[in-house]
């Protein structure tokens, strides 16, 4: 014998049932608040900042036909050490629209005495917009940053409007 089982639907749970099959971006965003951001619709950008061997300047664009949001503070790991850059200023986490062909900047400050002892040396940056995303890994090389990038207690901007901005959020004008 088979067991079956029915399950009551209340009319106050018509608008949860509503939600259910919406589409992902409704559902999930609201109508006022955008989807999370795809990974592919975005393009990754980092660089070492001319005249501040100790600072990256990272960047998301947002490629797609539709406004979406990415983590409010980019996550930042260096090769293969563990953790990543932790933000400044703290905060709450939360969300960062980007407009459709919109970009943000981050500053990331990898160390910040580059005589430290305890300096870690590594090949490789990765950048992205989400923990949940696996993001751009640049080598030093491509950075600008000679052949390895020093990292000790890195610290990362939260996603700013501009290069400018995200400069006086980490300190450099």
């Amino acid at each position: 014998m088979r067991i079956r089982t029915a399950v009551a639907v209340p009319a106050a749970s018509a608008v949860a049932a509503l939600l259910l099959t919406a589409p992902q971006s409704e559902a999930a965003a609201g109508r006022d608040r955008p989807a999370r951001c795809a990974p592919e619709v975005l393009a990754y950008r980092a660089r070492a900042v001319p005249g501040h061997p100790t600072v990256l300047r990272a960047g998301v664009t947002n490629r797609g036909s539709r406004a979406c949001l990415v983590d409010r503070v980019p996550t930042v790991t260096f090769g293969d050490l563990d953790g990543a850059a932790l933000p400044v200023p703290e905060g709450p986490t939360g969300g960062y629209r980007l407009a459709p062909g919109g970009t943000a900047h981050a500053d990331v400050r990898t160390i910040a005495d580059p005589a430290d002892p305890e300096a870690r040396r590594v090949d490789t940056v990765t950048v992205a917009a989400s923990a949940a995303h696996w993001g751009r890994s640049f080598t030093a090389a491509r950075l600008g940053a000679g052949r390895q990038v020093l990292v000790w207690e890195p610290v990362t901007t939260w996603w700013q409007r501009s290069a400018a901005a995200a400069d006086r959020a980490i300190g450099l004008s």
